[in-house]
């Protein structure tokens, strides 16, 4: 049987190289090969398992055409600024979906909804029951945030409020982690809040309260996973001992997380 031809950003991008986007630009950069070609052209197609494709001289495969229902079960991008967490968006604006590609009969699920001005680590599942049990605060899943903040924070306030919750106006919080990590220049500081739940903009809502705003938010963990080795608007998918730890913190164990 004939193998179907894909263009080579996409092919690519099923590997796990980076985004569609982020491949497009390292075969204009002339580091791609077809079949001992250097190839420029994004709209070149290929024909996987017939074709060689090499990226600075190393072969280059797709991850998922031949990984296990297991080693397909997650990602997790670097999310750059002004990207929305959704699958679309009716104004047209940019979503993560933009820079992930989904394997062909899966559907990518993102777990815990970053904002538009936030960054850093967004995880992705294949499976529902996966994706709800990271989120739901009975697992009590950590996800770390590193805030740059303006203004007269009030250091005692915030710890005073780590300990036990802080009220905000749509109700009081867990107990969460928070330090300040030191200054970046002028008036901003650096503050580490680490939290076992995810209400939306919880991290800015308890920066407000403690009399600051938040210039600049990056998630920096959720759970074990962290930024490591991808730069803004890459991603990479998750090894089997990854999947497994992931579902090892939400007590669920190979297979399961399939079950309705």
């Amino acid at each position: 049987m004939t193998a179907v031809a894909v263009r080579l950003q996409r092919y690519l991008a099923q590997s796990g190289i980076a985004s569609r986007r982020k491949c497009e630009d390292l075969i204009a950069a002339g580091l791609v090969a077809v079949n001992g070609a250097v190839v420029t052209a994004p709209g070149t197609t290929v024909e996987p398992g017939s074709d060689r494709v090499t990226l600075r001289g190393r072969p280059v495969r797709p991850r998922f055409a031949e990984a296990s229902p297991e080693a397909s079960l997650g990602l997790v991008l670097h999310k750059p600024r002004g990207f929305l967490t959704a699958r679309s968006d009716s104004r047209g604006r940019r979503t993560v979906y933009d820079l992930v590609h989904e394997p062909a009969g899966s559907r990518l699920i993102y777990v815990g909804r970053l904002d538009r001005e936030t960054e850093g680590v967004l995880l992705f599942t294949t499976e529902g029951r996966l994706a709800h049990r990271l989120t739901h605060p009975r697992w009590g899943v950590e996800r770390a945030y590193v805030a740059e903040v303006s203004g007269s924070l009030d250091e005692r306030r915030l710890m005073a409020g780590a300990g036990k919750g802080m009220a905000l106006p749509d109700g009081r919080t867990g107990p969460f982690q928070a330090r300040v990590l030191g200054r970046e220049g002028g008036d901003l500081r650096r503050v580490e809040i680490v939290l076992a739940e995810g209400r939306k903009r919880e991290v800015r809502c308890i920066i407000r309260a403690c009399g600051a705003t938040v210039e600049r938010l990056v998630r920096t963990r959720f759970g074990f996973l962290t930024l490591e080795g991808l730069e803004p608007g890459e991603y990479r998918w998750l090894g089997r001992k990854e999947i497994r730890r992931l579902l090892a913190l939400v007590d669920l164990s190979p297979g399961e997380e399939h079950r309705s």
